[in-house]
């Protein structure tokens, strides 16, 4: 499996207004769960850590990153103010005893493991009965903002090993296979979340409007960057 984190090299989707007012709703969105402890799968820099913690959740952060020396906790990089456990060598065991959190997200992650059926095993391993997952930014093989980056020669994803894209009914499938009951599942952001400049910055809150309506346009929705899911586990 490509690193978890692979797809965050570059800081894009923490410089740019659209993107951060996503992982803001994303963020009261599972606050108004009000879930016990709850793991950041995969949390990268840490934004979506923080921003729960902000929410006054109780987060713990899990990254993987085979290119780094060894495993074990330590402060990330962007929010040194997080310790997150950092694996090196296994790409799907977690270091977590049995049904220790009432929620995983899986912000940006779940596209990018190398096996996805073992993956969802783990987390349920790791989950308490009754426990959430909430899984964001899951790639729809639909999307027009990817065909457009194909054609052009961008990243998109599938492009790289270990990068998958879904429908919404494969992704509910998926879940299902193991286990989980999916209780939301939608097609979500037909704007490009990542446009700069000062324009689109000014204009974030009404940009962000224009994306929320379009996602609930019956066929233009189809062709939605991403698939969400909250799901809950046996």
């Amino acid at each position: 499996m490509t690193s978890l984190s692979h797809r965050r090299a570059a800081d894009v989707n923490l410089r740019h207004a659209l993107q951060l007012r996503e992982y803001d709703e994303i963020a009261d969105r599972i606050a108004r769960d009000g879930p016990g402890r709850m793991l950041d799968w995969g949390c990268g820099f840490g934004q979506m850590t923080a921003l729960l913690r902000g929410r006054g959740l109780d987060v713990e952060a899990f990254d993987f990153r085979p290119g780094e020396a060894e495993s074990g906790p330590r402060p990330l990089a962007r929010y040194p103010e997080i310790t997150a456990y950092i694996e090196t060598t296994d790409p799907v065991r977690l270091p977590y005893e049995d049904r220790r959190y009432d929620a995983v997200l899986s912000c940006g992650v779940l596209e990018h493991v190398g096996d996805p059926d073992a993956s969802l095993e783990e987390i349920k391993r790791i989950l308490a009965p009754g426990g959430r997952l909430y899984v964001y930014k899951l790639p729809n093989r639909r999307s027009y903002l990817e065909a457009i980056a194909k054609r052009l020669g961008l990243y998109y994803h599938g492009a790289w090993p270990d990068d998958r894209v879904y429908d919404l009914p494969g992704a509910r499938a998926l879940l299902e296979r193991h286990g989980f009951r999916v209780g939301e599942a939608r097609l979500a952001n037909l704007l490009p979340l990542t446009v700069g400049g000062r324009l689109a910055s000014r204009l974030a809150p009404a940009l962000w409007a224009v994306n929320r309506w379009l996602g609930e346009v019956p066929g233009v929705r189809q062709l939605a960057t991403n698939v969400e899911l909250v799901a809950t586990a046996p």
